[in-house]
């Protein structure tokens, strides 16, 4: 009896856990180039039950034979093993900023590849976003929504000087005379990627520059915004199940503390 309680407990866990996830993706159903978390279920180990017994023989050592019989397999339960993104391509709109940026895929060489500008956090390291919603600083360098620099193709911020310019469908800024190349870098596998918040990834490995990848096709379009990949409607039918699993783990614990409470109290009772 006490199992159940585990195996219901987990299963309240897990659907919590999960539900966590998919509120985190409506809240996130505006944001630019945001990723929604899938979450990925898992079951603990299958216990085999079986039931030992001994039948004597008539023997002068009392000799005993154990005997197994097989009962079945019982569950212990499930938990939330990871989330892991979806990468997935969301609709792009226009927004008629000229700061605004948006990659849209062309063909890729891998199926789970994926393309990613290139800016720096606060702590100087690279990281990668889709969210294309830049702005300029008020030293002229053009920055992420969060103030962090959008980088070049040699790792370097882009100094526009001002918000007059223009990027061409390969990724080019021009600017006063200028050009910097933006940096797109490209993963063969989008999975190896880390969420850390604010619409960043971190690379566990090295990344590619896309131009540089034989058979990475994109386009970069200005004044344009990818917008992210949630289905709202799919999401609230998830959230909806969720809870209604979170419920039915919830009555079944329920049940066995009731069965505790008669075996406690009305069956183990001395009189």
């Amino acid at each position: 009896m006490l199992r159940g309680f585990y195996t219901a407990a987990s299963g309240m866990l897990a659907q919590q856990r999960r539900q966590e996830a998919l509120s985190n993706n409506m809240a996130n159903m505006h944001t630019p180039g945001y990723k929604a978390d899938q979450g990925v279920m898992r079951a603990f180990p299958e216990l085999l039950m079986e039931r030992v017994e001994a039948n004597q023989f008539p023997a002068g050592k009392g000799l005993h034979v154990p005997l197994h019989k097989e009962i079945g397999t019982l569950n212990t339960g499930t938990y939330l093993q990871e989330t892991i993104p979806d990468f997935t391509q969301g609709d792009i709109r226009e927004t008629g900023v000229a700061t605004d940026m948006a990659i849209i895929n062309g063909d890729l060489p891998d199926e789970n590849g994926a393309l990613f500008f290139t800016v720096q956090n606060e702590a100087g390291q690279q990281r990668y976003t889709r969210n294309g919603n830049f702005t300029v600083d008020g030293q002229g360098f053009l920055v992420s929504g969060e103030g962090y620099y959008v980088l070049d193709q040699d790792g370097n911020p882009i100094q526009t000087g001002g918000m007059e310019f223009n990027v061409s469908s390969e990724g080019v800024v021009s600017f006063a005379g200028n050009e910097a190349a933006l940096g797109i870098g490209y993963t063969p596998d989008a999975s190896e990627f880390v969420k850390e918040g604010n619409g960043l990834f971190r690379a566990e490995g090295e990344i590619a520059d896309a131009r540089e990848t034989p058979g990475a096709e994109f386009t970069v379009r200005q004044n344009h915004l990818e917008r992210s990949n949630v289905d709202p409607a799919k999401t609230m039918t998830e959230m909806m199940n969720t809870y209604r699993n979170f419920e039915l783990n919830q009555r079944v614990l329920k049940a066995y503390d009731q069965s505790m409470d008669k075996a406690v109290n009305e069956i183990g009772r001395v009189r």
